[in-house]
């Protein structure tokens, strides 16, 4: 789904591997003075003075003890060991991994972000002084007597001693003022007040040197990976590190604008090319979200626990996927599909806290995760991105849509607040804008404003705006904002009231159609699950079968990709007789269920079986007979019968009742040998009274050779 935008713009910043921080035992003498000194001459060419922002004093502290290292293992290098004792290679492989972990830690400092170096002022100084006293322990017990050196070599050895037993644990006084001046600002938020933009602009500019967007961007993308990594014995918190991405994203805009040179369509493709699609089980049908709390509600779909407890507490009584009544509103934990969810998010450095026992979890997460500084920087963001919506040129309209659309993936709190600023008639204008990428950041901007439920409401109300939305669906500069329109059209439709008003809107379901036939893999994903939502509505059987979506469905049966949905779509059509009766018009639609139940899904399986009973049921009596005389049905019901899921079973029990009934069934199936008994006892059989009564008979079915 494109909505799988809130979960994707993150990469891990892997640390060295194991092998990397192990001495090389299997080296000869000589090899491991060369090692030693190749390491120690990549650190000091590498070492850039001018590259070091923070930690200046430190860093070069550390590379003078590393020239003075050189310097004696070239001397030693020089010196030949006829003999040489266990000792003294045991303190080189020592000084292999110390050397190693210099490098890490320089070249950490080096490509940290500044904000994050800031942050960790006392932790990276904990870090190079532990190093030092590595160092000096390491010299300490040094063998030197084991080796003949020259005088001068000896007086550098000594000199370098006392140097390192000298070293103190040092904290630069002008980096950690920096650092208390940011969380001065980061308080004002906090305290509900903004900074002036003087002190903001002499802080980040004149001091830190974060001169232009990009040097921005840098920052809030290294402090997000920081949040995706975090561990939580590390200060500060992912609260407060939110805090700080909200304060350095509102400066970017405060400080710099919207006229960027080149960063429109550069950036939106980088951050694009991060995305994660995230399996689509894995996503709330109502969110379009990562489930965090997946839940099972009596018609056997599963929901976000949040989502679906608002959805009864605000007077529904029905599935919000297939439109059936609740049986009750008892909710019932999917531990199944939370362990798998947990499974793939540490597989794809994905931060995944999932709840143990809460009402609400995913709520209380994110409110953990959301201070009062991130609401307040965030609002006054979304103001000034919203205002450059409303008077700014063109060109800066573009870029506000685009971080709009980013901003609205961080979670309800800033879609909330983005819509509240009026942001969604603003976005409406530009759907029809000649700009292709204004056009695909607005529609992907209001598909992810629409993942907020309220926000819903707000774009149905907007006059035109499905209107305009449909058109970007069927005439979108790129193939990216059509199928955005499509997953944008499937999120409106999760509340009921509105699937009548988008299936009536002229064209949509003609564009979605189009868009399952000819999209690619991701559109037709998009355009299946949003037709199948609209079938949910009784009354817009009609328009699927006017508007060529019955067929386009029947199409997609021999999809590996959208086969499942296209059927679920169709069982929902056919229960009524005027989709029926348009499904068994199709040529190919009995032959594609059928073909559905050799090699479908589980799932596929339950709404082939479930599309062919409502055939029977409501397509008259030559449907049924369509569907009984089909070559290879009788099989495959049987294997449905024993292997198949719990609703496939009982759904394929009450089609061999059907098929049984049938005289021509009868005929067709008379003295053909290999039985097959539904027990009056058995599970199958009790399943399936709900569906055919309280009948239990033996039945015979041959197995034709497939």
């Amino acid at each position: 789904m494109a909505s799988a935008d809130i979960f994707s713009s993150l990469r891990r910043r892997r640390s060295p591997s194991l092998d990397a921080l192990l001495a090389p035992v299997e080296v000869s003498n000589g090899a491991i003075f060369g090692i030693l000194r190749a390491i120690a001459a990549e650190l000091l060419v590498s070492f850039d003075k001018k590259a070091i922002f923070f930690q200046v004093k430190n860093s070069r502290n550390l590379i003078r003890k590393i020239q003075v290292i050189s310097v004696l293992l070239d001397a030693f290098h020089e010196v030949g060991f006829s003999a040489p004792a266990s000792t003294l290679f045991m303190c080189l492989k020592e000084l292999y991994l110390l050397l190693y972990r210099c490098k890490i830690l320089i070249d950490y400092v080096k490509e940290s972000s500044k904000l994050w170096l800031l942050l960790q002022n006392h932790f990276i100084s904990g870090n190079f002084h532990d190093l030092n006293q590595e160092i000096s322990t390491l010299l300490d017990v040094f063998p030197l007597c084991e080796i003949n050196l020259s005088e001068d070599v000896k007086e550098h050895f000594e000199l370098l001693c006392r140097q390192s037993r000298k070293s103190r644990f040092f904290i630069d006084k002008n980096d950690d003022l920096l650092r208390l001046k940011l969380f001065y600002f980061l308080n004002e938020f906090e305290n509900g007040r903004v900074p002036e933009r003087a002190a903001l602009h002499s802080f980040f500019v004149e001091k830190l040197r974060i001169c232009d967007v990009e040097s921005c961007r840098n920052e809030i993308e290294f402090l997000e990976e920081q949040i995706v990594n975090h561990d939580v014995d590390i200060e500060p918190t992912a609260s407060v590190l939110n805090g700080f991405v909200a304060l350095i994203r509102y400066c970017r805009f405060l400080l710099f604008r919207f006229e960027e040179e080149g960063e429109l369509g550069d950036n939106s493709k980088k951050i694009a090319d991060k995305f994660i699609a995230i399996p689509k089980d894995f996503c709330c049908p109502v969110s379009l979200d990562l489930m965090r709390d997946p839940v099972i509600v009596s018609t056997g779909q599963t929901y976000e626990r949040s989502f679906i407890a608002r959805w009864m507490q605000e007077g529904h009584f029905t599935c919000p996927k297939t439109g059936q009544m609740l049986v009750h509103t008892k909710l019932v934990a999917n531990l199944a599909l939370r362990n798998l969810i947990m499974q793939w998010c540490m597989a794809n450095d994905i931060p995944c806290d999932l709840p143990e026992n809460s009402d609400y979890p995913s709520e209380c997460a994110l409110a953990a995760s959301m201070s009062r500084a991130v609401v307040e920087a965030t609002k006054v963001t979304a103001h000034l991105l919203v205002e450059e919506l409303a008077n700014g040129t063109p060109r800066a309209k573009a870029i506000a849509s685009m971080e709009i659309r980013f901003l609205a993936k961080a979670g309800k709190a800033n879609r909330a607040c983005i819509a509240e600023l009026g942001a969604i008639p603003l976005l409406k204008r530009l759907l029809s804008s000649e700009d292709t990428l204004a056009q695909e950041n607005s529609v992907t901007a209001l598909l992810n404003l629409s993942i907020f439920y309220r926000n819903k409401c707000l774009i149905m109300e907007v006059e035109g705006c499905l209107a305009a939305i449909v058109e970007v669906l069927r005439y979108g500069h790129t193939v990216e904002a059509r199928e955005n329109a499509a997953a944008t059209l499937f999120s409106l439709s999760a509340v009921h009231d509105y699937k009548k008003a988008i299936a009536q809107q002229e064209w949509a379901i003609e564009a979605l159609a189009g868009l399952l036939r000819e999209g690619t893999e991701r559109g037709k994903k998009d355009a299946v699950t949003a037709l199948f939502n609209l079938s949910t509505h009784n009354e817009n059987c009609s328009r699927m079968i006017d508007s060529g979506a019955v067929a386009t469905l029947v199409e997609a049966l021999v999809s590996e990709v959208v086969s499942e949905e296209a059927a679920g779509a169709l069982a929902l059509i056919v229960r009524q007789p005027l989709g029926a009766a348009a499904v068994a018009s199709e040529e190919r639609a009995v032959a594609g269920l059928i073909g559905m139940m050799r090699w479908g899904t589980p799932r596929g399986k339950e709404n082939v079986v479930a599309a062919l009973l409502e055939l029977c049921r409501s397509g008259g009596a030559a449907t049924m007979e369509r569907v009984l005389k089909a070559p290879a049905l009788a099989g495959l019901l049987q294997t449905l019968l024993s292997t198949g899921t719990k609703r496939a079973r009982r759904k394929a029990a009450s089609l061999a009742r059907v098929f049984q009934r049938s005289e021509n069934a009868r005929l067709h199936l008379e003295g053909l040998g290999v039985g097959y008994a539904l027990d009056g006892n058995s599970a199958v059989a009790r399943d399936a009274t709900s569906f055919a009564g309280d009948v239990s008979m033996p039945m015979s079915i041959s197995v034709p050779v497939l």
